[in-house]
């Protein structure tokens, strides 16, 4: 198993950039990949970015191309999502999760962090 722990989210306005942080521990090793997804308020969860871990190659929803930014720091087991020009509707909890293979699914998760973007 995987514990995960985000950082990194609070009150910002319209236009500001926040940088989230996730710090994996336990089984590291077996992350094939790790991405970041948020649920709005009344709104199913959605898949922001993702990135493959050893590769370094990342994914992102339209909504965000552009404006995010997710890298990672293989020694530190940590991964990042830069989020500028922010706009209300990034409004959101913001989770991390581990994927250990394609099949297994996003099975490890954080405990979210709050970000809110005021107009």
């Amino acid at each position: 198993q995987v514990q995960l722990v985000e950082s990194g989210g609070g009150l910002v306005q319209a236009g500001d950039s926040l940088r989230l942080s996730c710090v994996a521990s336990g089984r590291t090793f077996s992350i094939h990949q790790m991405a970041w997804f948020r649920r709005a308020p009344g709104k199913e969860r959605e898949l922001v970015a993702g990135i493959k871990w050893r590769r370094g190659e990342t994914v992102y929803a339209d909504s965000v191309k552009g404006r995010f930014t997710m890298s990672r720091d293989s020694a530190l087991w940590t991964a990042y999502l830069q989020m500028n020009r922010l706009t209300p509707e990034d409004t959101a909890v913001y989770y991390c999760a581990v994927e250990s293979t394609p099949a297994a699914g996003y099975g490890s998760w954080g405990q979210g962090t709050q970000v809110t973007v005021s107009s």
